[in-house]
């Protein structure tokens, strides 16, 4: 399964959803959250190309986005395609 990353905040009810759906699957993620790391932040700002809004995921070297997309792939079929290595 490819690594996924999943960038955060607080307060953040859209970093929540993609977190329990990634729970709910059962699959392995790495969770930073930008507003404890700037640090991270900035490694987000540039993995994303300058997307400022969270969560901001990625699996392997794919850029998902954001939980609306995650959602999007859940519901099309087409995630679990995507963390196949």
């Amino acid at each position: 399964m490819k690594k996924v990353v999943i960038y955060t905040g607080d307060l953040c009810p859209h970093c929540d959803w993609a977190i329990d759906l990634l729970n709910r699957k059962k699959i392995n993620f790495t969770e930073f959250n930008i507003a404890s790391d700037p640090k991270k932040r900035d490694e987000m700002f540039e993995k994303s190309n300058g997307a400022k809004t969270i969560p901001q995921i990625f699996i392997g070297d794919y850029h998902v986005g954001g939980n609306k997309e995650l959602q999007t792939l859940e519901r099309e079929g087409k995630l679990d395609n995507l963390l196949k290595n």
